[in-house]
């Protein structure tokens, strides 16, 4: 529990534009924002007097663009002070906030755009322009694009750069009413089937959601948490942007993920937040070195390995005391200390969420001595429903719901949510508002799941994500993925036999992983047909049965599909949170799919 006095309540804040208005008026002179200006090519301070003045600036020069509150204004820029003043300006006028993907594609971005009826797009500089001037005919709603940076050629009338569009100096604008239950943003989920959907919340629904996160941890103003993910990501929006807003604690935007490892020893943040593919990154960094050193260096690597973890768990209560437990102080200064040093050696808390976290790496780090724990949540909730406390902390679970947030288990074991999170609906979409909202306001997350008598909830599947093979028999391609993907060969997997007798792989390679296969089989790694030389594919599917042997009989791989090209947002196949696009794979590999199964 936080004890810390200085978190703003629900009730103080009653809305976003609130929460930032409260925050400037207690602590204005302390740091709030950290970040790279890359003119200056320095690291820069700014506090929240200074953000005050400068949130006054584009709000005059939104009041400019004539806008009526309710009226929707997208944001597209990468993590920076700039996204929230924008932001709270818009919020101070009544305006709704729809954030983009800087990474999505322009296609993409006009179909958001068209849906939400956005009249004013922010976005960063030229690159980004000129991908969008491709599509800016179709956003005919847009009156206004500013940019950050200056943009070469532009031939679009509506196009200004930030410099021009804003005024030199101003004052904020009286404070309109405070009104939790407005709709404050439009979120549009990935959409790995279909098109987008425009995620409806309010100001309470976020508000609320920040707090009972609050109260999950101990937090202090001198805290600092490094910003990476998205913001237009609800899970670091919330935990990344109206968290320490909330408990009044600082924010420093990472560079690039690229630069990730050198921006975390410059901050040296105590708390992060980050999806599971960015401690798999550092996991498989620590053991891409590990296969270097010597093996005596290796053996005290794992035995440290061993032993904090056996120390975790009977700090939990759940562990005996053993003699080996002696030697964690000599293993901490030889080999956990270098570890988290690489972290920026103060981290007290790190949050994972967004997707599963493999037991393997929340093991490593836990038992190296970071307090890491997995939480679980969706941009309907706001987003978080739950999340271990580090002191009751069960790493294969998502923890137990925060406080207001009832779950129960439903028709198939799905997990069903109700709480002051909930969204609102979809965005011009009743009927998909329906389809996952009952008339009691029980949200069915699709998502299967137990729960313990200690309230710890276990995700077990996902109930739009079962293939259904010919046979009858099911299977939750989720849970394959992520134990074939233990194998250091693959980058990306999926899983494919809906309608079809047997399951076959598609995996895309690891470069130095895939050279180092073919040398051993005797075929030329440079040349694409080794990799369907059936050699390859014989030795694969031998390493894909060692991975999956757990599964039911009926779960066997007969074919494999081996792929050099990374699947990514810009070839269509991941969506910007980068999940695999199913159907567009599929397509996308028709024929060579179609092959498999003729093969076999």
């Amino acid at each position: 529990m936080s004890n810390n006095a200085n978190i703003i309540k629900p009730e103080e804040a009653v809305t976003l534009h609130g929460l930032f208005l409260e925050r400037v008026k207690r602590t204005p002179d302390a740091l709030a924002y950290r970040y790279f200006d890359t003119r200056k090519e320095a690291w820069l301070d700014l506090n929240w007097r200074q953000m005050r003045d400068q949130v006054a600036r584009w709000q005059a020069a939104l009041l400019r663009e004539k806008l009526a509150a309710g009226d929707r204004v997208a944001v597209m820029l990468r993590n920076c002070p700039q996204w929230v003043m924008f932001e709270q300006a818009a919020m101070l006028l009544g305006l709704v906030v729809v954030p983009l993907y800087v990474v999505d594609r322009p296609d993409n971005i006009a179909y958001i755009v068209n849906d939400a009826q956005a009249r004013v797009l922010l976005l960063e500089q030229d690159e980004q322009w000129q991908a969008l001037s491709a599509v800016a005919g179709q956003m005919g709603s847009i009156q206004r694009f500013v940019s950050l940076d200056k943009v070469a050629g532009n031939s679009d009338a509506r196009l200004q750069c930030a410099a021009e569009w804003l005024p030199a100096e101003a004052a904020l604008q009286p404070e309109r009413e405070r009104r939790r239950g407005d709709l404050a943003t439009i979120m549009y989920t990935s959409g790995t089937t279909g098109k987008p959907k425009g995620v409806m919340l309010s100001h309470h629904n976020i508000v609320y959601n920040a707090y009972a996160g609050l109260l999950t941890f101990p937090v202090s103003t001198d805290d600092c948490m490094l910003s990476f993910l998205p913001l237009s990501h609800a899970f670091e929006r919330t935990a990344g942007y109206y968290m320490p807003m909330m408990a009044g604690f600082a924010v420093a935007y990472a560079r690039s993920i690229p630069l990730l490892a050198d921006d975390l020893k410059i901050i040296r943040p105590t708390i992060l937040v980050a999806v599971p593919r960015i401690y798999e990154r550092i996991y498989n960094a620590i053991h891409a070195k590990l296969e270097e050193v010597p093996p005596l260096r290796h053996k005290l690597f794992t035995l440290a390995v061993d032993v904090g973890w056996d120390r975790f768990e009977r700090q939990q209560g759940r562990g005996v005391w053993t003699l080996k437990l002696l030697l964690w102080p000599v293993l901490k200064h030889l080999v956990a200390d270098k570890v988290m040093d690489r972290l920026g050696g103060r981290l007290r808390l790190s949050i994972s969420g967004g997707a599963a976290l493999p037991p393997k790496v929340s093991r490593l780090f836990i038992a190296l001595g970071l307090p890491l724990v997995q939480g679980y949540g969706m941009t309907e909730t706001s987003p978080v429903v739950s999340v271990n406390r580090v002191e009751n902390n069960r790493p294969s679970t998502v923890g137990q719901p925060l406080e207001g947030i009832q779950v129960r288990i439903g028709a198939q074991n799905a997990l069903l949510v109700k709480g002051p999170c909930n969204m609102l609906g979809y965005w011009n979409n009743p009927e998909a508002t329906a389809a996952i909202m009952d008339q009691d306001g029980w949200l069915n997350t699709g998502d299967t799941v137990a729960i313990s008598d200690s309230g710890h909830i276990t995700i077990t599947g996902r109930l739009k994500e079962i293939i259904v093979m010919s046979n009858g028999e099911k299977v939750p391609p989720a849970d394959m993925e992520a134990s074939i993907g233990r194998d250091r060969l693959f980058d990306q997997v999926m899983v494919h036999g809906e309608g079809h007798p047997a399951l076959v792989v598609l995996a895309v390679v690891n470069p130095e992983q895939w050279q180092a296969l073919a040398q051993q089989l005797g075929v030329r790694a440079d040349m694409p047909e080794s990799l369907h030389d059936t050699r390859v594919e014989q030795a694969v599917l031998d390493r894909i049965a060692e991975q999956i042997k757990e599964f039911p009989g009926f779960a066997k791989v007969r074919r494999v599909l081996l792929l050099s090209e990374p699947w990514s947002i810009e070839n269509g196949l991941l969506t910007p949170t980068l999940k695999i696009k199913r159907g567009q794979v599929v397509a996308r590999f028709a024929k060579d799919i179609e092959r498999l199964y003729q093969g076999k």
